[in-house]
């Protein structure tokens, strides 16, 4: 990590490439396959996007690894985190919310993060100690000091409708409480979004190393604060509470927490059989 400013820049360069080739099957109905149960979807372009990013990275930084949602690998150690379509099913159905992400962690520490959102034109970009961009342009966490006027963010299992645990009573509890909480199925780009203030916070739970390495030190370096439910960091290896992420602009984090914490001790709003 001798020049991290030239990495992110590669690594940006990197994104781009790979954007462009999500673009050519972007709303051009691309063959779709189930993954695993639950509406989990996979497309030619999930495979091939991580075919290119996995060739394109492996060799800028020795040593490392590469994990990804479709080639696999072990967390842990120097390695990128990548992600080669977070929105699947918004891309798959024509929908412009999906991004990829690719982040470079050495153990638990996160080195560079970019995450790209090639239908919407937009490309976060943050490195350790360099602060965090959006297009080139400064991002920075929100001010916001209450739930009441946050605008926030969360997510679903695919296999919500078998398990109790589907994350429906806090949505409903905190949409009723805030400016809002939307739902657009796919974290890295919003973990962005509370990077950039579009978002005063996020949360969800069962995510993997390659939907939040990137967002994740977008976050930090653009001031805000990111943790599992019981206010630990996150980590991939031996995590006490895997998948689990608190992500908000600083102020925002306790009350979120306790938020969740009483939601979630409440009785589900849909008692799966």
């Amino acid at each position: 990590m001798d020049d991290l400013p030239a990495l992110l820049e590669r690594t940006v360069a990197i994104a781009e490439e790979a954007g462009a080739l999500l673009l050519e099957g972007f709303r051009g109905a691309p063959a779709v396959e189930a993954k695993g149960e639950g509406g989990d979807l996979v497309t030619a372009y999930d495979r091939r996007c991580e075919a290119l990013l996995r060739d394109r990275l492996s060799p800028l930084v020795p040593g490392a690894r590469v994990v990804g949602e479709e080639g696999g690998g072990e967390p842990g150690g120097l390695a990128w985190y990548v992600d080669p379509i977070d929105g699947t099913n918004n891309f798959a159905h024509g929908h412009p919310w999906f991004c990829l992400s690719i982040g470079l962690w050495d153990g638990d520490a996160p080195l560079l993060g970019v995450v790209h959102a090639p239908a919407m034109h937009l490309m976060y970009a943050a490195g350790s100690g360099l602060g965090c961009r959006r297009n080139g342009a400064p991002a920075h966490v929100s001010s916001a000091t209450s739930l009441d006027e946050a605008l926030m963010a969360t997510g679903f299992p695919h296999d919500r409708a078998r398990r109790p645990d589907n994350n429906y009573r806090p949505f409903v509890t905190l949409d009723a409480r805030s400016h809002g909480v939307r739902r657009c199925a796919a974290a890295a780009l919003e973990l962005s979004m509370v990077a950039d203030g579009a978002y005063d916070a996020f949360w969800d739970a069962g995510l993997k190393p390659w939907d939040l390495a990137a967002g994740i030190l977008l976050i930090q370096e653009a001031g805000g604060r990111v943790t599992d439910f019981a206010g630990a960091p996150v980590r991939f290896v031996d995590a006490p509470h895997p998948g689990q992420i608190v992500a908000t602009n600083g102020p925002l984090h306790q009350p979120l927490q306790d938020a969740l914490a009483h939601a979630r001790a409440l009785p589900p709003i849909i008692q799966v059989t």
